[in-house]
Protein backbone atom coordinates (compact mmCIF):
# COMPACT_ATOMS: atom_id res chain seq x y z
CA UNK A 1 0.00 0.00 0.00
CA UNK A 2 1.53 3.41 -1.02
CA UNK A 3 2.00 6.48 1.11
CA UNK A 4 2.56 9.16 -1.04
CA UNK A 5 -0.22 11.60 -0.44
CA UNK A 6 -0.81 11.47 -4.50
CA UNK A 7 -1.89 8.28 -4.91
CA UNK A 8 -4.83 8.72 -2.04
CA UNK A 9 -7.78 9.19 -3.23
CA UNK A 10 -9.43 12.48 -2.79
CA UNK A 11 -10.51 12.14 1.49
CA UNK A 12 -7.74 13.28 3.27
CA UNK A 13 -8.81 12.64 7.16
CA UNK A 14 -11.67 10.75 8.46
CA UNK A 15 -12.93 11.88 11.75
CA UNK A 16 -15.21 9.85 14.13
CA UNK A 17 -17.27 12.56 16.29
CA UNK A 18 -18.80 10.70 19.41
CA UNK A 19 -21.09 12.80 22.08
CA UNK A 20 -20.15 11.93 25.71
CA UNK A 21 -21.88 12.89 28.82
CA UNK A 22 -18.81 12.58 30.62
CA UNK A 23 -15.94 15.08 28.79
CA UNK A 24 -13.46 15.29 30.89
CA UNK A 25 -13.78 11.84 32.25
CA UNK A 26 -13.88 10.57 28.16
CA UNK A 27 -11.05 13.16 27.24
CA UNK A 28 -8.63 11.49 29.84
CA UNK A 29 -9.34 8.17 29.06
CA UNK A 30 -8.72 8.91 25.46
CA UNK A 31 -5.47 11.53 25.43
CA UNK A 32 -4.17 11.07 28.76
CA UNK A 33 -4.49 6.91 29.07
CA UNK A 34 -4.59 5.71 25.31
CA UNK A 35 -2.22 8.44 24.16
CA UNK A 36 -4.16 9.52 21.23
CA UNK A 37 -2.22 13.38 21.48
CA UNK A 38 -4.79 16.25 21.66
CA UNK A 39 -4.18 18.24 18.03
CA UNK A 40 -6.71 20.86 19.03
CA UNK A 41 -8.95 21.57 21.43
CA UNK A 42 -12.41 24.49 20.95
CA UNK A 43 -15.24 25.38 23.45
CA UNK A 44 -17.45 28.55 23.55
CA UNK A 45 -18.93 30.68 26.48
CA UNK A 46 -22.17 28.16 26.84
CA UNK A 47 -20.27 25.23 27.96
CA UNK A 48 -19.70 23.64 24.25
CA UNK A 49 -16.13 22.14 24.36
CA UNK A 50 -14.59 20.03 21.60
CA UNK A 51 -11.06 17.95 21.47
CA UNK A 52 -9.62 16.78 18.24
CA UNK A 53 -7.22 14.05 19.11
CA UNK A 54 -5.08 12.23 16.66
CA UNK A 55 -5.51 8.56 16.49
CA UNK A 56 -2.97 8.17 13.53
CA UNK A 57 -4.12 6.59 10.36
CA UNK A 58 -7.73 6.15 10.08
CA UNK A 59 -9.67 3.61 7.72
CA UNK A 60 -13.33 2.85 7.54
CA UNK A 61 -13.88 -1.12 7.75
CA UNK A 62 -16.95 -2.20 5.69
CA UNK A 63 -17.84 -5.79 7.11
CA UNK A 64 -21.28 -7.35 6.14
CA UNK A 65 -23.80 -8.69 8.93
CA UNK A 66 -21.88 -12.16 8.59
CA UNK A 67 -18.51 -10.79 9.31
CA UNK A 68 -19.46 -8.81 12.35
CA UNK A 69 -20.89 -11.99 13.79
CA UNK A 70 -17.53 -13.79 13.14
CA UNK A 71 -15.44 -11.28 14.20
CA UNK A 72 -17.84 -10.87 17.85
CA UNK A 73 -16.89 -15.08 17.87
CA UNK A 74 -13.54 -15.11 17.54
CA UNK A 75 -12.80 -12.44 19.53
CA UNK A 76 -15.38 -12.61 22.37
CA UNK A 77 -17.17 -15.86 21.97
CA UNK A 78 -20.83 -14.17 21.85
CA UNK A 79 -22.45 -11.29 19.47
CA UNK A 80 -21.35 -7.98 21.37
CA UNK A 81 -20.55 -5.32 19.53
CA UNK A 82 -23.25 -2.73 18.20
CA UNK A 83 -23.08 -0.98 14.31
CA UNK A 84 -19.97 0.27 15.53
CA UNK A 85 -16.93 -0.21 17.51
CA UNK A 86 -13.54 1.55 17.28
CA UNK A 87 -10.60 -0.15 16.69
CA UNK A 88 -7.04 1.23 18.13
CA UNK A 89 -3.92 -0.61 17.06
CA UNK A 90 -1.42 -0.43 19.55
CA UNK A 91 2.18 -2.01 20.00
CA UNK A 92 0.75 -3.83 23.03
CA UNK A 93 -2.73 -4.97 23.83
CA UNK A 94 -1.88 -7.28 26.64
CA UNK A 95 -0.46 -3.75 28.21
CA UNK A 96 -2.73 -0.94 26.65
CA UNK A 97 -5.75 -3.19 27.87
CA UNK A 98 -4.34 -3.43 31.56
CA UNK A 99 -3.83 0.49 31.30
CA UNK A 100 -7.35 0.74 30.15
CA UNK A 101 -9.52 -1.30 32.79
CA UNK A 102 -7.62 0.52 35.64
CA UNK A 103 -8.47 3.91 34.01
CA UNK A 104 -12.52 2.70 34.00
CA UNK A 105 -12.54 0.19 30.81
CA UNK A 106 -14.65 -2.41 31.58
CA UNK A 107 -13.21 -5.68 29.55
CA UNK A 108 -15.46 -7.08 27.44
CA UNK A 109 -12.92 -10.13 26.28
CA UNK A 110 -9.56 -10.89 27.46
CA UNK A 111 -6.14 -10.17 24.31
CA UNK A 112 -7.02 -13.27 22.12
CA UNK A 113 -5.16 -14.25 19.04
CA UNK A 114 -7.48 -14.13 15.95
CA UNK A 115 -7.50 -15.72 12.69
CA UNK A 116 -6.06 -13.25 11.27
CA UNK A 117 -3.00 -13.16 13.21
CA UNK A 118 -3.47 -10.09 15.79
CA UNK A 119 -4.15 -9.97 19.22
CA UNK A 120 -7.38 -7.83 19.97
CA UNK A 121 -9.06 -7.43 23.33
CA UNK A 122 -12.86 -6.14 24.13
CA UNK A 123 -13.97 -2.80 26.05
CA UNK A 124 -16.70 -0.91 26.65
CA UNK A 125 -14.78 2.41 27.38
CA UNK A 126 -15.66 5.76 28.23
CA UNK A 127 -18.65 7.86 26.39
CA UNK A 128 -20.68 4.77 25.50
CA UNK A 129 -17.99 3.49 23.24
CA UNK A 130 -16.92 -0.59 22.56
CA UNK A 131 -13.66 -0.97 21.20
CA UNK A 132 -11.12 -3.09 20.00
CA UNK A 133 -7.54 -3.03 21.39
CA UNK A 134 -4.88 -4.50 18.27
CA UNK A 135 -2.13 -5.32 17.45
CA UNK A 136 -0.47 -6.83 14.54
CA UNK A 137 1.47 -10.23 15.21
CA UNK A 138 2.38 -10.25 11.58
CA UNK A 139 3.33 -8.30 8.62
CA UNK A 140 0.82 -7.11 6.10
CA UNK A 141 2.17 -8.92 3.52
CA UNK A 142 2.07 -12.24 5.91
CA UNK A 143 -0.90 -11.65 6.75
CA UNK A 144 -2.14 -11.46 2.88
CA UNK A 145 -0.64 -14.47 2.22
CA UNK A 146 -3.52 -16.11 4.59
CA UNK A 147 -6.53 -18.41 3.46
CA UNK A 148 -8.93 -15.30 2.91
CA UNK A 149 -6.94 -12.78 3.24
CA UNK A 150 -5.88 -9.82 0.59
CA UNK A 151 -8.15 -7.66 -1.63
CA UNK A 152 -11.42 -7.83 -3.42
CA UNK A 153 -9.10 -7.36 -6.45
CA UNK A 154 -6.54 -10.19 -5.83
CA UNK A 155 -9.11 -12.46 -5.04
CA UNK A 156 -10.82 -12.52 -8.11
Amino acid sequence: MSTHAEDRGPVRQLRLVVEVEDYDAALAFYRDVLGLPEEAAFSTGDGARVAILDAGRATLEIANPAQKKMIDEVEVGRQVAPKFRVAFEVDDSRGTTERLVEAGASEVAPPTVTPWQSLNARLDAPGGMHITIFQELQAAEERQALDGFGTDDTRG
